[in-house]
């Protein structure tokens, strides 16, 4: 495993590729006392998947947005979300004054299935959110919750992205797979998912998913990396489908809450062997393109 992440190795990593800075659409900031029992959880994570999970960037908010810049990332995401109903309005006000302190953070925004989700969805967009996140697994839900039709109604007529936890990784939850989201396209085939994490464990029918619907996009997050190739790893067979799908796979890593140092998401990618054309589209070109970032 390299040491931990450095400028100077992330930097040599885009000189390389010509590339003008990284697009991380999986990044996560949440206000302090959420973030920190989100700490917990993963303290707590060897017992719950056998995995002993140290959070490598445990670091003040300041300090972790300035380590992003230094590594070159242009645009990354504050990926916050719901356990329970009553929270999801909450968070969507701090990330919204998260992002007009920070530029190059996204304005994120989330919801849970609750009576009041379409109206405060519809208040995230109208100021200004640009993605939102949900998380099956987390949260426990359905997405396919009549509550929930509105949310994902307006959010496919927006063309909003939402990166979705819907995998059974690490720990399968009631609502987890590819059931529930094909269920949920069939209805809504218009929507811009971008399934987090690869859909780890489920890879091969995430990606059918992908085939199937144009909008369905893919984050890198934790996928391909030692530490989650050891308990889930991505099947050889469909690294052909990866080169196929090249501009629908985006570069995400979880930072701050990766086990192991922000460089090494790049060089699992790297090594994958698809070439430098696909990894400068999955780092930059794709997210740029996503979000209007380009020129």
């Amino acid at each position: 495993m390299a040491l931990p992440a450095t400028a100077e190795t992330v930097r040599a990593f885009r000189e390389r590729l010509g590339l003008p800075g990284l697009v991380d659409v999986h990044t996560h900031f949440m206000p302090d006392r959420v973030m920190r029992k989100v700490w917990d959880y993963f303290d707590a994570a060897g017992p719950l998947t056998g995995v002993t999970w140290p959070i490598t960037y445990r670091h003040e908010e300041e300090q972790r947005v300035a380590l992003l810049r230094e590594f070159g990332v242009r645009a990354f995401t504050s990926m916050l979300y719901p356990h329970k109903p009553a929270m999801a309005a909450w968070l969507n006000a701090w990330a919204e004054d998260f992002a007009a302190r920070t530029p190059d953070c996204l304005h994120t925004a989330t919801f849970f299935p609750e009576e009041d989700a379409a109206a405060y969805t519809a208040r995230a967009v109208e100021r200004g959110a640009r993605v939102f996140k949900a998380h099956l697994q987390v949260g426990a839900y359905n997405p396919n919750d009549t509550l929930l039709d509105p949310v994902w109604g307006l959010l496919a007529e927006a063309g909003i992205p939402v990166v979705i936890h819907c995998g059974s990784g690490p720990v399968a939850g009631p609502h987890t797979g590819p059931g529930p989201v094909a269920r949920l396209l069939a209805r809504h085939p218009r929507l811009a998912l971008i399934i987090a994490h690869m859909g780890m464990p489920e890879y091969a029918e995430f990606l059918d998913l992908a085939d199937r619907y144009p909008e369905v996009r893919l984050d890198t997050t934790m996928a391909f990396t030692d530490f989650s190739e050891q308990f889930s790893g991505f099947p050889p067979r469909d690294l052909g489908r990866l080169a196929g799908l090249g501009d629908r796979i985006l570069l995400g890593t979880d930072f701050p809450n990766i086990p192991y140092p922000y460089e090494h998401q790049l060089e699992a990618l790297e090594r994958l062997g698809l070439g430098d054309d696909w990894l400068r589209a999955v780092c930059h070109d794709n997210g740029a393109r996503l979000f209007s970032l380009l020129g």
